[in-house]
């Protein structure tokens, strides 16, 4: 495997802390300082958080120019968790052959070792009935990147064969099983339009706790209010300490309905998990802060 890559396994455990996107302008004067444009914001954000979830991948890919900006900005120890384009994994079976595929490997390479573990999301309709095809397909993936499964169908959260089958089938390739937790989304009384889009758009299916490899990857999505969310996270704070005990670098990404107290879900939770491990490395201070705290006063004439 080459060393330039992802697929090779951190120095030691750390928790990989992030959000679902980096371009939120919301951000600017908290997170990110006020002036700041899409590059400084990405930039920005690199210093303070150690992923982002690549969900644009899924839509649409990145020209290379633009990958190849975002890799300079970014620092060597960053992971861009890209998801497979959805011609590759929506259509009617996993597509190896699809020409996105390919365009998907080689506009992302620049990223290096910055890139990964990859995200296969998986249909709601791909259930136990297709398991048969997914180990061909993952098997045919280059082998110099990390992967992660994100599955949707209820039949692979029933705690039976079906769902021993998906878990040992990842396991013996190294590659995670993404847990996606909306319990906090789904227990929010907000009628607000961003949390009612989100109920109507976010999954509603059972949490299982699954680590098959290195990086054991959660997905929170919690409501508006980030202290009510608590209650659901510390589960995730007692799971991740063991998980850093266990020698594991554990993935976790903060979602709200709107995205804004995302970056301040992350550090509440980063904040707990300190409590419980106090040789955590502290949460870098946000340039936005910073640079309010360090602002000169704007004082009278007399």
């Amino acid at each position: 495997m080459s060393d330039l890559f992802s697929g090779v396994p951190d120095p030691s455990p750390r928790l990989l802390l992030g959000c679902p996107l980096w371009a939120e302008p919301e951000w600017r004067g908290a997170l990110y300082s006020s002036t700041a444009d899409a590059d400084e914001r990405l930039h920005q954000y690199g210093q303070v958080f150690d992923a982002v979830e690549g969900n644009t991948t899924f839509y649409a890919l990145p020209t290379l120019d633009t990958v190849r900006r975002w890799a300079s900005l970014l620092p060597v120890g960053f992971r861009f968790c890209a998801k497979l384009p959805r011609e590759v994994s929506h259509g009617d079976r996993l597509d190896l052959h699809h020409p996105e595929l390919q365009r998907f490997f080689r506009h992302m390479a620049p990223l290096e070792q910055r890139l990964g573990p990859i995200w296969l999301q998986l249909p709601a309709r791909f259930g136990p009935q297709h398991l048969e095809e997914l180990p061909a397909f993952l098997d045919a993936l280059p082998g110099d990147y990390r992967y992660a499964v994100e599955v949707r169908h209820p039949h692979f959260f029933l705690k039976d064969d079906r769902e021993r089958r998906l878990n040992r089938l990842l396991h013996e390739r190294g590659i995670e099983r993404v847990m996606f937790d909306s319990r906090g989304l789904f227990a929010s009384r907000h009628t607000d339009p961003a949390t009612l889009d989100a109920q109507s758009r976010k999954p509603r299916l059972p949490v299982h706790a699954v680590a098959l490899a290195e990086h054991p990857t959660v997905r929170f999505i919690a409501g508006l209010d980030n202290s009510q969310s608590l209650h659901w996270l510390e589960p995730w704070v007692a799971k991740c300490a063991q998980w850093l005990g266990e020698g594991r670098s554990p993935m976790v990404f903060m979602h709200t309905p709107d995205n804004r107290l995302a970056p301040q879900l992350a550090r509440l939770f980063h904040a707990r998990l300190a409590e419980r491990l106090p040789d955590l490395p502290p949460m870098p201070d946000w340039p936005g802060e910073l640079e309010q705290a360090y602002a000169p006063e704007q004082g009278g004439l007399f």
